[in-house]
Order: C-alpha cells, then sequence, then structure tokens
C-alpha cells in the first residue's frame, strides 16, 4: 500500500496512534454511544456493538451540543474514551468537548476522510502537523469491502454491517 497522508485545516490535541473505526455516520456522544461500556450503541450507527475505547474514529461529522461536549470530558476521567477523533466537518461546541477532555481532534479534510481511510486500519493523527496517515491498513481491503465481509484487524472490534 503507497503510503497515505491527509491534510486537515482543523486540529487540537497531541499525537497519537491507534486503530481506526471508520463510517460514513455522524458522532453524538449522547445519543450513538452508551458510555458505561464504551460500545457504539445506537442501532442504526454503523458503528453499533463496536468499542469506541482506544481507538481513533474517522466519521463524516459532529452531532449534538454540551452535552456530547462535556460527556467527553467524563468520559476521559473514567478512561473510557477515544484516542482521537477525525471528521470531515466538526461544530464548535465538539471541538471545545475535545479539548476539555484532552481528545486529539482533526477536521475539514479535501478529501471525505471516512472513503480515503481504510476501516481497522492503524493510523497515527498529529494535531501539530494537521495530518492523519495510515501506518499499516487492515487486512489489505480498503474501508467499504472491510464492511462488507465483517473483517477487521485485531480481534476485539467486531464489524456490523447496518442492514
Amino acid at each position: 500500500m503507497k503510503e497515505l497522508v491527509l491534510n486537515a485545516r482543523h486540529a487540537l490535541g497531541k499525537k497519537v496512534s491507534a486503530q481506526a473505526l471508520v463510517a460514513k455516520d455522524g458522532f453524538s456522544a449522547r445519543y450513538d454511544l452508551n458510555r458505561l461500556e464504551g460500545v457504539f450503541s445506537r442501532p442504526a450507527h454503523r458503528l453499533v456493538g463496536q468499542s469506541y475505547v482506544g481507538r481513533i474514529l474517522v466519521l463524516d461529522t459532529a452531532k449534538g451540543g454540551v452535552a456530547s461536549a462535556w460527556m467527553l470530558h467524563e468520559m476521559q476521567s473514567r478512561h473510557m474514551a477515544p484516542v482521537a477523533i477525525v471528521f470531515n466537518t466538526v461544530n464548535p461546541i465538539l471541538a471545545q468537548g475535545a479539548a476539555l477532555g484532552d481528545i486529539s481532534m482533526l477536521a475539514g479534510f479535501d478529501t471525505d476522510i471516512t472513503e480515503a481511510v481504510p476501516h481497522g486500519s492503524f493510523v497515527e493523527v498529529d494535531p501539530a502537523a494537521k495530518t492523519l496517515r495510515v501506518l499499516r491498513p487492515a487486512t489489505g481491503e480498503t474501508a467499504p469491502a472491510a464492511f462488507a465481509h465483517g473483517q477487521s484487524d485485531t480481534a476485539p472490534v467486531r464489524v456490523v454491517p447496518r442492514s
């Protein structure tokens, strides 16, 4: 695989690397997550049933307001948070929540980030450089194929395609 480096217009936080959970869905800490179990819980979300803890979320857009923002801080205080969130578009309140929760964030790319980053790949988020770098692909497949076949790079992540 050719090295993939994507540049963001907006960034905050520290440099982190982890497995990417990718979906062309929005993100609301209030409505999409079971924050006690650390999994996506909204049945209509493409990542339902998957753990977000210690992962880098690559999603389309931020949803929600103040509740979603303070929940990121609360999740981090219990060590039940993603290490980074990457969006095509983000709202100011969720950006503030990521800062308060000490969760790295990138947003605003020239390409659809949910189509460019393979689901299950190992990625690096570098806010100082405003880059997302794919370090290792997931079993050599692109995001749509990985979703279709329910495959993942690591056993703990269970891919449940939306019907």
